[in-house]
């Protein structure tokens, strides 16, 4: 994941802390590789354009994840490792981003009572687990997180999950007035 946040910027600073501190203490999994890549995912899709950032054979972008699965299958057809292994990668980043931060959006997905959407019969956490599980298969000498990061992601993938759902509950108390006002009170 690219991103073109600082360092020392205070929404990476927010984003690092928030998931640091879930994971550590409300789940107690204190895995730093693992806190660090859910925090630069939360940084990457701030930008929404990531989220339908690989493109078909087109150049159209791919927005729902089972469009996404047959483009990866499309790939591993033809012998294109790189490629399959980024699309994995996105349609975990993707799965685990909306599961964690927008449960409600994959609930409407499957309850909304029409098929409507084309994502209606695919289940977010195994095809997330399962493509995070091939891309820790697929040796890339050039990739900054090694395999064994995104088994641990595969295997882990609800508690990531809900590391994220405690990530969410914490910037919704950013916007809570009377936590606001509490804040105010304590630290001013």
């Amino acid at each position: 994941m690219a991103t073109q946040i600082p360092e020392q910027h205070p929404l990476r600073q927010l984003f690092g802390r928030l998931t640091e501190r879930n994971f550590s203490e409300a789940l107690g999994w204190p895995d730093f590789q693992v806190t660090e890549y859910v925090s630069n995912l939360l940084l990457e899709f701030i930008h929404i354009d990531q989220l339908a950032r690989i493109k078909d054979h087109e150049g159209e972008p791919v927005e729902t994840v089972v469009e996404l699965l047959y483009e990866a299958e499309s790939h591993s057809q033809q012998s294109s490792m790189e490629k399959e292994r980024e699309i994995h990668r996105h349609i975990g980043d993707l799965t685990l981003f909306l599961a964690g931060i927008f449960p409600e959006y994959c609930h409407r997905i499957k309850c909304s009572g029409l098929i409507h959407h084309k994502d209606f019969l695919v289940d977010y956490v195994k095809a997330g687990k399962r493509s995070y599980g091939i891309v820790a298969t697929h040796q890339d000498p050039q990739a900054k997180n090694p395999p064994s990061l995104f088994q641990t992601l595969s295997t882990n993938f609800e508690l990531c999950v809900a590391g994220l759902g405690f990530v969410r509950l914490d910037l919704n108390r950013f916007q809570d007035h009377n936590f606001n006002q509490g804040q105010d009170i304590l630290f001013h």
